[in-house]
């Protein structure tokens, strides 16, 4: 099932009242409600016993996920299935819940900080809902997400923290419901001319996304939000969600997964890595970047440690150079970086002289060798909304080796940028996590403490000047969330 090349089909089998959930096998006779697979009888002493999707009652509010998880996996599986087919790459094996709570509770352990994962899904409207009010869900976790999309699907929310058993909540509204506010948000959110119309959407997408598990984040002390977010949602700029008084940031830091079981979560303290900073101010076919310079000279001399390449420097060859040399556990690009739709080829990011390292050639870098820690692009957008240019963005970290990326959802200004990221820096420096350092740099945006001041930009550490080319500003502060809510952590948040 889920394979049509190996005798099989190439999704799931429904007849609407009973579902066979894809990725097993059937190699007897096998019935499931009104279907039924014909093959020969099971002879063996252990039977099959694939997932039963019809034990859920809708009356049973307290009944949990049971422990063989194989629901919580089905899903992590699919979400992998959607990167594995548009890279081309391998299938990797899936996580269990065990593993999975495993995973939290050592980097709990190593960094301070309670972190939960968070599936956002669309599930057919076949699936038995959550009760509301349940404290915990029905078993039919399996196959909740909808392999054939439909506007009619509704929203699902699955909660796995450190301990105990997964927590679903059923949302009432559908995926056109949803996917039309998203769209919305994404486009009130970058125009900082009308500075508040963005926070209907940014409300209701808090409401649909965060407030039906609020109080079990709360009951659990829970920090930090790794998203797993279906099609649709993997570009809203999460951290400008919004409870009618706070931004989500407020009270817990935020980033993207593509999948777990496709996320290196291992945990390693980047604080005496060396950063390898580099980057184009001046393109033929593209807007100039004059924050650029001043931007890797503050990373790589001032903020940080490392080396820095610029304009002319910045080649493949000094890229791949560099990295032979010197183990740098960080890599910062500033430069133009699109995300766009269609194959991975079309997503690139610009090296110098017209040049581009397209996203599908990525792998041949090797970061894994050894490991890059955190790649950053400083200068990034996507094509928002866009199915395949979200694929792009956030399978980032998966395509490049790398174990977390930092990258925009839309160009920011210069200024805008050097202030985020500078910021960004100096609280990596103190903070035990990569997700908490870019919540508190966020933070600084919001509350003004980043600001331009003539010919300097003001950070919460640092005042840097500005050359007399820079160009001048209309903003002083950048506390709206066009400013630092496209920046996005990608993949391991540790």
């Amino acid at each position: 099932m889920g394979d049509a090349t190996t005798n099989g089909t190439a999704a799931a089998i429904t007849s609407g009242e009973f579902t066979i959930a894809p990725f097993q096998s059937f190699p007897f006779t096998h019935t499931e409600g009104n279907i039924q697979i014909i093959s020969v009888d099971d002879t063996r002493d252990i039977p099959v016993n694939p997932v039963d999707l019809t034990t859920a009652d809708s009356n049973q509010s307290q009944s949990p996920i049971e422990k063989d998880e194989s629901g919580v996996m089905e899903i992590d599986n699919l979400f992998s299935r959607d990167y594995e087919e548009y890279f081309g790459r391998a299938k990797r094996a899936g996580i269990t819940l065990e593993q999975t709570q495993e995973i939290l509770r050592d980097n709990e352990a190593a960094t301070g900080v309670k972190s939960a994962v968070i599936y956002v899904v669309f599930a057919p409207q076949t699936i038995t809902s959550v009760p509301e009010g349940a404290d915990v869900a029905p078993n039919n976790t399996s196959l909740l997400r909808s392999l054939t999309p439909q506007p009619s699907d509704r929203l699902e929310l699955i909660l796995i923290s450190a301990d105990g058993q997964p927590i679903r909540r059923s949302v009432n509204v559908t995926r056109a419901e949803v996917l039309e506010m998203a769209d919305q948000f994404r486009r009130t959110v970058t125009n900082v001319i009308d500075d508040q119309n963005y926070l209907p959407p940014a409300y209701q997408m808090y409401q649909w996304l965060i407030k039906p598990i609020a109080a079990d984040l709360a009951a659990q002390d829970i920090k930090h939000l790794a998203f797993v977010m279906d099609t649709g949602l993997r570009s809203i700029p999460i951290a400008a969600l919004y409870d009618g008084e706070q931004f989500i940031i407020e009270n817990y830091s935020v980033g993207l997964m593509p999948s777990l079981s496709l996320t290196d979560t291992r945990y390693q303290d980047v604080r005496d890595d060396s950063v390898l900073a580099m980057g184009a101010s001046k393109f033929r076919d593209k807007a100039s970047l004059p924050g650029v310079p001043i931007e890797l000279q503050v990373i790589a001399d001032q903020v940080w440690q490392g080396e820095s390449f610029l304009n002319e420097e910045f080649t493949l060859n000094n890229l791949k150079q560099a990295r032979r040399k010197v183990a740098y556990g960080i890599v910062h690009l500033a430069t133009h970086a699109e995300f766009q739709p269609g194959k991975p080829a079309n997503s690139y990011i610009q090296l110098w002289d017209n040049n581009k390292l397209k996203l599908d050639q990525m792998w041949q870098l090797d970061w894994h060798k050894p490991t890059v820690e955190l790649l950053v692009l400083s200068a990034c957008r996507t094509a928002l909304g866009d199915e395949e240019a979200e694929l792009g963005f956030t399978g980032l970290a998966v395509q490049s080796g790398v174990k977390s990326a930092l990258g925009s959802l839309w160009y920011v200004s210069d200024e805008g940028t050097l202030g985020l990221m500078t910021t960004f820096y100096e609280n990596l420096q103190q903070s035990s996590t990569k997700a908490e350092a870019l919540r508190k740099a966020q933070l600084a945006m919001l509350r003004g403490e980043v600001q331009r001041e003539g010919d300097r930009l003001i950070t919460t550490k640092s005042s840097i000047p500005l050359p007399p080319d820079f160009p001048a500003s209309i903003n002083q502060n950048y506390s709206h969330p066009y400013f630092w809510s496209s920046f996005t952590l990608i993949g391991n948040p540790w």
